[in-house]
Parts: structure tokens; C-alpha cells; sequence
């Protein structure tokens, strides 16, 4: 009977705990006048190969900064911040911002902290906004294998087939222009368009390559429209901006 007391308890204390976190992120939220946008996806993309592949086949990058994912995420985000909260420009070094990388040992990062904290408190300008919105690269797992971050393409082969995917994975955070705490921080949900082959975040199937410049082309739009289908309901499930329509 102590023992269902205690767990009832404990279960009272947990709900209550929720609650308040809940109301102080809402309370926060609402408190945001003034607002920045950083976005630190970067201007490489990653091609990776996993499943039925050599252990040790390298993953590749590729130059993508002529797609400007960076100015068109600022300016998408801004947009439809705009209205609920006075959006304002900022500057910040984007190549540092985009380099930031978590380590692969858990406790690292539990010891340095969220290393855009201290960016955000030195390296941005304007300062004393309310808040600052910051849109960064998150990662997943391929299949059972690699891990895959940001703007990618990816095949993964099995014995009976194989699959590629094109991914936009990011996470996004609010930093109080203040206190520089981590208000609100989600990765970007998947659309529910890819069944076979899931990732965590943004992606969908795509068949054949992308040769030539046309080739080129079609996959910057393909990689756009991810962006552009998945922010808004990010920023929904956070709160920023009005639920969103699934897609």
C-alpha cells in the first residue's frame, strides 16, 4: 500500500513538474518582442553510402554554397515569424556557425553545454533582442548503420534492393536574447512521405541521379522544398507560429 502511495506520489510530482516547465516555456515564449533569425545549415552537401558497402567507404562531401540554403532559410523563417514578433536582421559568422559540431562522446557534451549559447552571447550583432532563432543541422541514423547530418544524399543497399534518399535535416532552437538559455529547442519532424527508408527529420525518396546541370538543378529544388514543407511546421510545434496542416 506504501508502495502505491509513493508511485502515486511521484507520479503527482512529475505531472506538476511537467505543468510548470510547460507554463514557464509558454511564459517565455510569450514574452518575445524582438527577434533574430541565424541559420547555420551550411554550405556543403553530404553523399553517403551505407548497408551492403565496404566498412570503410569514406563519406563525401560536395560544395553547395552557390544554392544560398542559408539567406533562403532566414528569409522563409523570417517571413513567417513575422507579425506575432518584430523581426530583425542580424549578422554572425556563418562558417563558424555552421562548423559546430556535436561530439560523438555523450558526456563531452553534457560537460561544454549547447555550444550556440556562447556564440549567440559573443558572436552576433545586434545584440539585447528578446530572442534569437537558430537553425542548424541535426543528424540521423541511415538504416542500422551511419549517422547522416544536414543536406544530404544517401543510398543504402540490402541484398534485395536498394534505396535513395535525400535528406534536410535540421534542429532549431530559441536562445533568450538575455540570458542566453535554450528556451525551446526541436528537430524538424519528418513529412510522412518515406515508408521504406526513414529518417528522422525532412527526406524522401528520389530515383535515379542528378548528373549535369539540369540534374543539379532539380535536386537544389528538391532540397528547397523539404525546407520549405517542413519549417513551417516546425515553428507550429514549437509554438511560434500557427499549427500548421500536416503534409
Amino acid at each position: 500500500m506504501r508502495n502505491i502511495i509513493r508511485c502515486a506520489g511521484l507520479l503527482a510530482f512529475l505531472a506538476v513538474s511537467d505543468a510548470a516547465a510547460f507554463e514557464t516555456r509558454a511564459t517565455r515564449l510569450q514574452a518575445i518582442k524582438t527577434i533574430g533569425v541565424i541559420s547555420a545549415l551550411g554550405d556543403e552537401m553530404s553523399v553517403t553510402r551505407a548497408g551492403l558497402t565496404p566498412l570503410n567507404s569514406p563519406g563525401q562531401s560536395v560544395s553547395i554554397r552557390s544554392w544560398g540554403l542559408d539567406d533562403l532559410v532566414v528569409q522563409q523563417a523570417a517571413a513567417l515569424l513575422n507579425g506575432r514578433f518584430r523581426v530583425q536582421p542580424v549578422s554572425y559568422p556563418r562558417d563558424a556557425f555552421a562548423a559546430i559540431r556535436e561530439s560523438v562522446v555523450v558526456p563531452v557534451n553534457l560537460a561544454r553545454g549547447d555550444p550556440f549559447k556562447a556564440m549567440v552571447r559573443t558572436d552576433v550583432s545586434p545584440r539585447g533582442l528578446d530572442a534569437y532563432l537558430v537553425i542548424s543541422r541535426a543528424k540521423s541514423k541511415l538504416g542500422s548503420g551511419r549517422n547522416v547530418h544536414g543536406i544530404g544524399f544517401a543510398e543504402y543497399r540490402t541484398l534485395l534492393a536498394s534505396y535513395r534518399v535525400i535528406h534536410a535535416l535540421y534542429e532549431v532552437r530559441v536562445i533568450d536574447g538575455k540570458t542566453f538559455d535554450v528556451i525551446e529547442k526541436r528537430v524538424a519532424s519528418p513529412l510522412g512521405n518515406i515508408e521504406t527508408m526513414r529518417l528522422q527529420g525532412p527526406s524522401r525518396l528520389v530515383d535515379g541521379s542528378f548528373d549535369g546541370p539540369a540534374g543539379i538543378e532539380t535536386l537544389r529544388a528538391a532540397i528547397v522544398d523539404l525546407i520549405t514543407r517542413s519549417l513551417p511546421l516546425t515553428l507550429g510545434d514549437m509554438h511560434l507560429v500557427n499549427p500548421q496542416p500536416s503534409q
